[in-house]
């Protein structure tokens, strides 16, 4: 048994979450607040099938192989010290 946050009274309550707070509301309460509060909140749309476009990833492009008798490019990073 919890005492009613609404009359007060000592009854089996239920907790509920109205705008992000949390309270403690038997029956009796509730069944009139819930007709009161009824069309009052967001409008629920129904879930619907989204597609997205696909992904387009970047060709990369294969390194070219040095030609015969020139010499081949060496890649560094700079060292850290």
């Amino acid at each position: 048994m919890k005492v009613c946050d609404l009359c007060g009274e000592a009854k089996n309550c239920v907790r509920r979450e109205i705008d992000s707070k949390e309270y403690d509301i038997c029956s009796a309460c509730w069944n009139p607040l819930a007709k009161k509060l009824k069309g009052k909140g967001r409008v629920r749309r129904e879930r619907e099938t989204v597609f997205l476009p696909p992904t387009t990833k970047e060709r990369e492009l294969p390194e070219p192989k040095p030609v015969p008798g020139e010499r081949p490019k060496i890649w560094a990073g700079a060292r850290a010290k």
